[in-house]
């Protein structure tokens, strides 16, 4: 029995540990998911904004009278406001417009000021919701901005509260766990702390990220560079920045999904376990159980249910909504980049930054290619010539075809790994750039437009 709290935010954590039994695949590994959706005010942020808080009062950051400044996709939001509430302070939240009618209405419920930005804008835009709450927190006398997006404190709540719990909840027996990357700290805090139980006990226990097609952690794990960001439904998971907060090292593997899935996956947890958790929890738990079946039994994944359903009783719980955004037509999967590759693809071109321009011409009538990457020592693409760069360089009449290739070249962009799902390459398109298929630091391929058309006949046709 819990003992007496002298307040809610002394019953954030102590969360259970529960096994699937109905939504993992016979012959699967156990899944035992973290029912996270059960914090006070129903998320895993519960944790970090009350860490956040106190040691922002502790650090003199936060002081009576004050007012907590944050973007928020709402939970962070919720678990900020109940802390405000208890402790005395104001809140303004920045939203993005995607996000639900109730995690906004919750809010405003615990007396937060609720400012919405528009979903589909560029990072660095003065409109994005993290550029908002930046200009905010500096507007507003006594602001405190939490920027759990970038601070290292969001790394250490769980660290210091998920991890160990996990652990002694488990003995330190289990071979993978699994959470979404959106901040970055929960995956972070979590996998920092099996890192050190790893060492400490001679574990391999794995480190599983899961990250929404149109977000940039994916490719960012595997290129170095941040992926062409795109609009998906799923809320609390992903992101179209890049984030401190979240450390890569701690990471072993990404694994995508798409919003289907997610949604598909969070109702038959809610219908079939009697979990009532988000959209994010059902997009964890699809690969927890993908990851699962390919381990087979004997082995134990461990995933978190981040937050809770009462948040999207609007949205995916809806069958309408559903069948508006067409989620409950059959399922195409188009399969993965390196699919694409192997349909009849020509090896990969590529030059260095000191090619001479009449090189790079040779080789674009050689191989009749429109692009070409220029790469480093090591093979890694950092520049690429197109066609047009290099005509517009010739139209101005200020280079000569002597000069090095990087004179004209633009920055590298649309870089993609080869598992990641077909859909991604929309997004590359979307900005009339090819995609430059790398896998470690070699490029492994490009894949045009054409060559998808190409790809997506042939599988129809098939």
């Amino acid at each position: 029995m819990r003992r007496p709290f002298h307040n809610i935010l002394e019953a954030i954590g102590d969360t259970p540990l529960v096994r699937l039994n109905k939504v993992v695949a016979p012959g699967s590994a156990e899944v035992w998911v973290k029912c996270e959706f059960l914090n006070p005010a129903g998320s895993i942020k519960d944790r970090m904004a009350l860490y956040i808080v106190e040691e922002a009062e502790r650090r003199g950051w936060l002081k009576p009278g004050g007012t907590i400044v944050e973007n928020t996709s709402g939970n962070t939001g919720l678990g900020l406001a109940m802390a405000a509430a208890v402790k005395g302070y104001k809140c303004i939240f920045t939203m993005p417009d995607k996000m639900s009618l109730e995690k906004v209405n919750m809010l405003k419920g615990f007396g937060a000021q609720v400012v919405i930005t528009p979903t589909d804008v560029p990072g660095d835009s003065p409109e994005h919701y993290v550029q908002t709450a930046k200009r905010l927190a500096k507007e507003t006398p006594g602001g405190f901005y939490v920027n759990q997006y970038h601070t290292e404190l969001n790394i250490d709540a769980h660290f210091r509260s998920t991890g160990p719990e996990i652990w002694e909840q488990t003995g330190g027996e289990f071979d993978a766990f699994v959470a979404g990357v959106g901040t970055g700290g929960t995956i972070s805090g979590v996998g920092r702390y099996i890192k050190k139980m790893n060492a400490e006990q001679g574990k391999s226990i794995r480190v599983v990220g899961v990250d929404p097609i149109g977000s940039v952690h994916y490719s960012l794990f595997y290129t170095g560079i941040p992926g062409e960001a795109s609009v998906y439904k799923v809320e609390g998971i992903g992101d179209d920045i890049v984030c401190d907060a979240f450390d890569l090292k701690a990471v072993d593997e990404i694994r995508q999904v798409d919003d289907r899935q997610c949604f598909t996956m969070a109702r038959r947890l809610t219908r079939e376990e009697g979990l009532f958790c988000g959209g994010s929890s059902g997009g964890i738990a699809h690969v927890a159980a993908s990851l699962a079946k390919e381990m087979g039994p004997g082995k134990k994944v461990v995933c978190v249910l981040p937050d809770h359903g009462s948040r999207y009783i609007s949205k995916y719980l809806s069958d309408s909504w559903m069948q508006d955004y067409g989620f409950m037509e059959p399922d195409r999967q188009l399969g993965l980049v390196e699919d694409v590759l192997h349909v009849e693809h020509p090896p990969v071109v590529t030059a260095t930054p000191e090619t001479p321009l009449r090189e790079i011409v040779h080789i674009f009538r050689k191989h009749g290619v429109s692009q070409v990457p220029l790469v480093n020592g090591s093979g890694k693409p950092e520049q690429i010539v197109h066609e047009v760069d290099l005509l517009r360089a010739l139209q101005s009449g200020e280079i000569s075809m002597d000069a090095p290739a990087s004179k004209v070249a633009a920055r590298v962009g649309g870089l993609i790994y080869p598992k990641a799902r077909v859909e991604e390459l929309y997004a590359i398109f979307a900005k009339d750039q090819v995609a430059i298929v790398v896998d470690g630091p070699r490029i492994v391929g490009i894949v045009s437009q054409i060559d998808l058309i190409d790809y997506l006949s042939r599988k129809t046709g098939s």
